[in-house]
């Protein structure tokens, strides 16, 4: 049986304010090409399908058409719930879907009965764990110590396990957690964890032949049998450097037999540039990054007058702005008011909140002679009044 672990499509999560969806249905367009092109038989997706508990509609259609391209590709698919879902709502005629051979699992009283699919060497079970939140599973199994994402995973594994060795055969689980050995994306995936309590340890997924995970960005492999297969889009700067993709798994007769990874298409890539900000706007070096999304970092010492715009007409997909100087002021130990109050000059006044707007970065030697003339005008004119 031929398997493809995908995860975290995040259906209507904007980018720096900008709309995903058509973008990410290209790339689902493409993985429903690549379920075709090297016969998949199913396609299991991880969690967080959609970014939001309520999605807009415009994101229903986009999972309703990938979906059905998948189905068309001649995959069955099975889908849990991420902690970004509603579990309600995207199990919704769940029952239904089942009979299209689309298995939506988001019910965790159900996680021990598995969706079975049969390949020419006997049944393969899918274990389907929803997002589990310990506070809201506690009254399921009033028995167990439910407080973390570990003991509650380590629970529901053991369901998995206990019906798998009375049935017998190949098995694939399916879970959304943070496992040991991932570090997530700063900014990018949701916490659900407290310190390390919640981290799962590896040995939780013992037992089945391979095991898809989902919530961790980007891909990883945390053994031969448990992996992440991240984002098909990059949704942060943080992923830049992650590839996009999948796992393409193959069971055999005794278990897994391969696992090789698909990658996906970038519709439009991410970089970070770094420099000040006359060279961002006028070195060819940046020219081969003028159609990407663009982190734009200057390093000039003083702020810059509407650096945003001033970008966006060399880069149109410049979507962040970071003041990051190259040379940072060290610290006086006064405040800006302290140095205010202090002052006993109009140019010491003047000093300090150039200082203070700039970074660390006083008057030039020009502006000094500036603003000695102007003072002196000043005095000069009161004199005579």
């Amino acid at each position: 049986m031929r398997i493809l672990h995908t995860s975290d499509w995040h259906i209507g999560r904007s980018f720096h304010g900008h709309a995903t969806l058509v973008a990410l249905h290209g790339v689902l367009e493409t993985l429903a090409g690549q379920v075709r092109d090297r016969g998949v038989d199913v396609v299991v997706l991880a969690g967080d399908v959609f970014d939001s508990a309520t999605p807009a509609a415009a994101c229903y259609t986009l999972l309703t058409d990938a979906l059905a391209a998948i189905r068309d590709a001649g995959a069955e698919v099975v889908v849990t719930s991420g902690n970004h879902d509603s579990a309600a709502r995207l199990g919704f005629q769940a029952p239904f879907l089942a009979r299209a051979g689309v298995h939506v699992r988001t019910d965790p009283r159900t996680l021990a009965d598995p969706v079975t699919i049969d390949d020419e060497h006997g049944p393969v079970h899918f274990y389907g764990i929803p997002y589990l939140e310990p506070s809201i599973v506690r009254p399921l199994w009033p028995d167990e110590t439910l407080r973390t994402q570990a003991q509650t995973m380590s629970h529901a594994m053991s369901l998995v396990r206990a019906d798998l060795a009375v049935r017998g055969g190949r098995s694939v689980a399916l879970a959304h957690c943070f496992a040991a050995g991932i570090e997530p994306t700063p900014g990018v995936e949701r916490e659900i964890r407290q310190g390390t309590l919640d981290v799962v340890p590896l040995s939780v997924f013992d037992g089945p032949d391979y095991v898809a995970l989902g919530h961790i960005h980007g891909r990883s492999e945390l053994s031969a049998r448990v992996r992440y297969a991240g984002a098909p889009l990059h949704y942060s700067f943080g992923e830049q450097h992650k590839p996009r993709g999948s796992w393409l798994v193959d069971l055999d007769a005794r278990g897994l037999a391969g696992v090789e990874w698909l990658g996906l298409p970038v519709p439009r890539p991410l970089v970070t540039l770094t420099a000040p900000i006359d060279e961002l706007l006028g070195d060819e070096r940046f020219a081969v990054h003028e159609d990407s999304w663009v982190c734009a970092q200057y390093t000039d010492t003083a702020p810059q007058v509407d650096p945003m715009r001033r970008l966006r007409a060399r880069f149109p997909h410049c979507a962040t702005v970071v003041h990051a100087p190259a040379i940072v002021a060290e610290d006086s130990g006064s405040t800006y008011r302290e140095r205010l109050r202090d002052a006993v000059s109009d140019t010491e006044r003047i000093d300090a909140f150039l200082d203070h707007v700039r970074a660390g970065e006083g008057p030039s030697e020009r502006e000094r002679e500036l603003l000695a003339d102007v003072l002196d005008d000043r005095v000069r004119a009161e004199a005579l009044a």
